[in-house]
């Protein structure tokens, strides 16, 4: 048997690499891919945006050609218009009653359902069954034959209508809101499945009560979820208009204790034709939204711990 010996200069061919597509080519794949949400993107938000604000500075009644009138709207606005004022106030009462309530409530249930070992499926689903129904016309007209006249808040505690009273109205209309907790409910009973069970452990040998556990344990740990549903929360309370305009039959009464910002805004816009300073109205709570988020995002850093960070 002969063996051939293999010289040492002989190396064996080097495998061929698969040239990569030059550099315009690849992007070009990508913006193909991207092109559909860039067109959306531009004709649905960014268009509409642009118009918007330039009609803000117009006279606009949506029958004839907007007119330039500069800041007119904006002076009008915080000037001259004293139920745009007491629409900001009756806003910022509803934020201040509802985004606490809910999430208080949204936590509660979810501290409940941690500790259950059976029917936690069916207990989560039926307390997230009613932010399916989101914000509809449908529950909102249900709740304002709730809490009417004869309704079954009346017939049950004898206090009345509280839609047909100003000083409940707006307070049924958070109600609706605190009802609708199921969306942040179970984001909190997902960050609670995320605590370590050790560190419960460790403060229990430490002689640490249940409720300092939940203050010591629970609230820093869950405190960045906290933030995230505080944010979310608080972005959609300003927005909020369907429960207001179907307990307020669309008037924002009685003496407009349920004129929430938006259905001014609407009024403005779409009853009396004044589109250019609905669109104003529009610009402004898009900044204050904005300072707002900005605000919430700054004190974080006093009050947010991130585990893998440290504290902030």
């Amino acid at each position: 048997m002969t063996t051939t010996a293999i010289s040492p200069e002989a190396k064996p061919a080097p495998a061929t690499t698969p040239k990569r597509r030059p550099k315009r080519e690849r992007e070009g794949a990508a913006w193909v891919f991207l092109s559909p949400w860039v067109l959306g993107a531009t004709v649905l938000t960014l268009l509409p945006m642009a118009v918007s604000l330039y009609l803000s500075f117009t006279d606009y009644d949506l029958f004839n050609p907007p007119k330039w009138v500069g800041l007119r709207n904006y002076v009008q606005m915080f000037t001259e218009d004293p139920r745009y004022w007491r629409s900001v106030v009756t806003t910022v009462t509803y934020v201040v009653i509802a985004v606490p309530l809910q999430l208080a409530l949204a936590l509660a249930v979810a501290l409940a359902l941690k500790g259950m070992k059976r029917g936690k499926g069916f207990y989560r689903s039926a307390f997230y069954a009613p932010s399916l129904l989101g914000a509809s016309m449908s529950i909102a007209l249900v709740w304002r034959a709730v809490f009417n006249d004869g309704g079954t808040v009346d017939n049950l505690f004898g206090t009345g209508g509280w839609v047909n009273k100003p000083g409940f109205a707006l307070l049924a209309v958070a109600l609706l809101t605190v009802w609708q907790f199921g969306a942040p409910m179970v984001i909190f009973l997902a960050g609670l499945q995320q605590i370590p069970a050790e560190l419960y452990e460790a403060a229990a040998v430490d002689g640490a009560s249940k409720w300092r556990q939940f203050l010591s344990v629970t609230v820093p740990m869950l405190s960045p979820v906290l933030f995230f549903n505080l944010v979310l929360q608080t972005i959609q309370a300003f927005q909020v208009f369907t429960p207001a305009f179907a307990v307020s039959a669309g008037k924002g009464g009685p003496a407009d204790s349920t004129l929430v910002y938006t259905m001014y805004l609407y009024d403005r816009g779409f009853v009396a034709s004044h589109m250019g300073y609905a669109s104003a109205m529009a610009w402004v709570l898009l900044v204050v939204i904005g300072i707002v988020t900005a605000v919430l995002f700054r004190t974080s850093r006093s009050w947010v711990f991130y585990a893998s960070e440290g504290d902030r």
